[in-house]
């Protein structure tokens, strides 16, 4: 019965481009095989027509500043796709490096494809290749885009822009008894494709990119991969639903519990779980843990989807232009106001502030990859107060997010700079310097909801433990190129 593919809900695809051949699957966003719309419906599609099917990934040098830290990680969970593609599905897989632009169409032509499947994303330079490269393919090849990152499909969601997550939450919830449905399991492909698995070089990759991307280095406490990402979804030992969920509506906002959080965000930023698996883990466990799972889907669903929405309806959506426009004005009216500091963007990097709490929290971000969900709206705000106007305080979030999160360059952390300092999706409040009606965070609040003292403390042990591993990698280096 494996290859008894069900039909994939209609709004889940849209034919991009109309157009007899193999089938490519253009991998980019969703990198996994379980659980994976756009590869059930490239297998489907493959099968129907009596085509075989590739997978084609594009390698960029350095994706929005992506370092060691993010395509390190991308590469191994990519190494592991290809090892399981090969001895389940028998799926060839193609990796390309430079202009997706170029590549993809090239790779199309070469292989006389007839149809090209697509992942969804709603970032405007993804959105710009795939122009170019429906521009660019034969008129004969066919091109489908699957939305295989949301559970309800951004399209299908909300044809606007939403104010915020009150004026979204209904619609999605609408159309979730339609789309929160199990996925199907897919066998191999009837037809297989003629060539071998191309070889692909990955100690060789997994160098370059060490070595050029050395500044933000790889981490060791997040293993790549689906199994790692199930693993920490459902696994017997630390797996969330099954060890951690129920402090998770209690906890997740004290920066000093971490494990209260669900640990998810760099596998659903790679595509390396499904949102959709997520979700249907979390419903099976519902009755014992309401409140919990009912804010974890809150997060998983709707405000995720939020995201995608702002990212997709809003081009602008890093820039002080895609704010609402009682955002624009009180931060324009405020932007000349007194600040009792100024930073520079080396010294905010640095963490050289007058605020022990902030540094702590760019060390957190720098040292670990990852910095606690509730501390990245106070570190956001904060930079907002000690810069020139929101525009540069704007520009340094979105570098520093990018540059050091394992979660960077995701709409998620764009909406999430764009609501601390830009007020999106949140609303006016009262008026104070600097600010103007932008919602306020000072570390005072902090400490009435946390002990930051401890939080500190934490900090300081894990940066510790960071440099001491670091040492030891290059004394390990330097002893093996003495015994060579």
């Amino acid at each position: 019965m494996a290859n008894a593919i069900p039909v994939v809900q209609s709004g889940r695809i849209r034919v991009v481009k109309q157009g007899s051949g193999p089938l490519v699957y253009w991998m980019f966003r969703d990198q996994r095989i379980r659980d994976n719309w756009a590869l059930i419906h490239a297998v489907d599609q493959a099968n129907k027509a009596n085509v075989p099917v590739a997978i084609a990934f594009n390698l960029f040098d350095q994706f929005l500043g992506a370092k060691a830290r993010q395509l390190g990680f991308m590469l191994r969970g990519l190494e592991k796709l290809q090892g399981n593609l090969q001895s389940t599905l028998q799926i060839p897989f193609f990796l390309f490096q430079g202009e997706a632009i170029d590549t993809i169409p090239n790779f199309l032509k070469e292989c006389g494809a007839s149809l090209l499947v697509t992942d969804f994303s709603p970032l405007r330079d993804v959105r710009s290749w795939k122009e170019k490269i429906c521009e660019r393919v034969d008129e004969s090849v066919t091109v489908h885009e699957v939305d295989a990152h949301n559970i309800v499909p951004l399209w299908v969601a909300s044809a606007k822009l939403e104010y915020s997550a009150r004026t979204i939450r209904g619609k999605i919830n609408k159309l979730l008894p339609e789309y929160l449905v199990e996925l199907p399991a897919i066998g191999p492909p009837k037809i297989k494709w003629s060539s071998s698995n191309p070889p692909i070089d990955w100690p060789k990759l997994f160098a370059d990119v060490v070595r050029k991307g050395a500044e933000v280095p790889e981490l060791e406490w997040c293993e790549p991969g689906e199994d790692a990402a199930f693993e920490v979804l459902m696994g017997s030992k630390k797996g969330f639903l099954t060890t951690r969920l129920k402090t998770y509506s209690t906890d997740r906002n004290n920066p000093l519990k971490p494990q209260a959080l669900s640990g998810l965000s760099p596998y659903l930023h790679f595509g390396q779980i499904s949102a959709q698996r997520c979700a249907l883990e979390a419903n099976k466990v519902r009755k014992n843990y309401t409140q919990a799972v009912d804010t974890f889907l809150e997060e998983m669903i709707v405000r995720r989807e939020l995201s995608d929405n702002f990212c997709y309806y809003q081009p602008q959506y890093d820039s002080l232009l895609g704010a609402w426009e009682w955002a624009q004005k009180t931060l324009m009216e405020h932007a000349s106001d007194k600040r009792e500091h100024i930073y520079t963007r080396e010294q905010l990097e640095k963490a050289q502030t007058a605020d022990p709490l902030w540094n702590a929290s760019q060390l957190e971000m720098v040292h670990y990859g990852k910095m606690h969900g509730f501390m990245r709206m106070y570190w956001a705000k904060k930079i907002l107060e000690w810069t020139n106007g929101p525009e540069e305080a704007l520009a340094i979030t979105i570098y520093l997010n990018d540059k050091y999160h394992i979660d960077g360059r995701d709409p998620s952390g764009y909406v999430g700079c764009m609501w601390s300092i830009c007020g999106v999706h949140d609303q006016g409040w009262r008026e104070r310097p600097v600010f103007g009606k932008i919602r306020y965070m000072n570390y005072a609040g902090c400490k009435r909801k946390f002990n930051v003292d401890g939080y500190i403390s934490y900090v300081k042990r894990l940066v510790g433990e960071s440099k001491k591993r670091k040492a030891e990698v290059i004394l390990d280096k330097k002893a093996k190129e003495l015994r060579n």
